[in-house]
């Protein structure tokens, strides 16, 4: 009893109240006496450690390289190409001279190789920083979802509004929506005479088409009225796929793939995929002479970008990519090599200190 009415009572000196002590309590938490696990690092333990690793990565590492160099792959840089020989400008400077022109260009190549199952098409940029902390942040979720705000979030400013003044919000609103690529690409087979038919569908995350992006809900087009397209666009979001009208809106794949910034300033990003039901393509897209149209309306010399058009086929780990199997490799030699280098040390230093291995770390340093 008297313990729980001294509980109930502040500490007082002579009738003053006693301030709280800021002292931890007493714990085995607070006061780090919880049991703990260190490891005693001696030979029989870490050499076999060494030679584990390096047994096992260098395989492992050969196998991803193999992987790699199996995936066949075509990558042309078209940033300066010409919309014909005679010509004395580039697309790049007759697009950044004006910017509302459009310019088109014809590109030859060869492919020696047969690309069996499935071959994608890719576009690629360098110098390009969608890693930016601003740049990341400048979109609107809510109106990724569908869910239309006449005030866009004030993530997405300087491109929240059309017209400052009038305050017509912008949809899809930021500097991403606002940056989408828009070169467009044709490809045609001149060993066949046909051109090879390209698929705009499937080229997004299945969670992002899914779940993180949503059209509202009745008519596009209506639900849009009093929203006005992003500035450095020249079609409306209801217009980006002319031949699928369910792939527009904030659903469009081009949009979506393109939403989903790149870590590093080089990358690659998914454009389109080869429709293999077709005659002719059903193995892949063989080896032969091709025609590449570029419609140009893209600039990147402005920040000493390039674009590449990539054709390529995958592997189970995904797209070429050699930097993984090198980096098993390498960590497997080294370990390998560490693990020879301690042996020989170990065997020639634990002959001349054999008496050290009976002293303890608890032993007396009487006699």
């Amino acid at each position: 009893m008297a313990a729980i009415i001294s509980q109930a009572m502040p500490d007082t000196v002579d009738g003053a109240e006693m301030p709280k002590s800021k002292r931890p309590s007493d714990s085995a938490f607070k006061q780090q006496r919880l049991p703990a696990w260190q490891p005693v690092l001696t030979a029989g333990t870490v050499l076999p450690a060494f030679f584990l690793i390096g047994v096992l990565f260098i395989p492992i590492g050969v196998l991803l390289l193999l992987s790699s160099n199996s995936i066949n792959e075509f990558v042309y840089d078209y940033t300066h190409c010409k919309p014909d020989i005679s010509s004395n400008q580039s697309c790049a400077e007759i697009i950044s001279n004006n910017p509302d022109s459009s310019c088109v260009c014809t590109v030859h190549f060869e492919l020696e190789k047969d690309f069996h199952d499935k071959v994608y098409l890719y576009y690629g940029l360098t110098n390009y920083y969608q890693n930016h902390r601003r740049y990341v942040k400048s979109r609107d979720d809510d109106q990724l979802l569908g869910r239309l705000s006449p005030i866009p979030s004030s993530d997405c400013a300087p491109f929240a509004y059309a017209d400052d003044e009038e305050r017509i919000p912008i949809a899809p609103c930021g500097a991403i929506a606002n940056s989408l690529f828009s070169d467009k690409f044709e490809l045609y087979s001149q060993t066949l005479s046909t051109p090879v038919p390209l698929l705009q569908t499937e080229i997004a995350w299945p969670s992002d088409r899914q779940i993180k992006f949503r059209n509202p809900d009745g008519d596009l087009k209506e639900a849009l009225r009093g929203f006005r397209r992003p500035k450095a666009w020249t079609r409306e979001l209801w217009e980006l796929d002319e031949t699928n009208k369910d792939n527009n809106g904030f659903q469009n794949e081009d949009l979506i793939v393109w939403m989903r910034t790149a870590a590093l300033p080089t990358f690659r990003k998914l454009h389109r995929r080869i429709d293999h039901s077709q005659e002719h393509f059903k193995e892949g897209l063989m080896r032969g002479n091709y025609t590449l149209t570029v419609k140009y309306s893209y600039s990147v010399i402005e920040f000493d970008g390039t674009k590449k058009f990539i054709l390529s086929t995958t592997s189970i780990l995904g797209g070429k990519n050699p930097f993984l199997g090198f980096a098993y490799i390498v960590v497997g030699s080294v370990c390998l090599l560490l693990g020879c280098v301690l042996l020989i040390i170990h065997l020639k230093c634990s002959k001349s200190n054999g008496g050290i291995s009976s002293v303890h770390q608890r032993s007396s340093s009487r006699p």
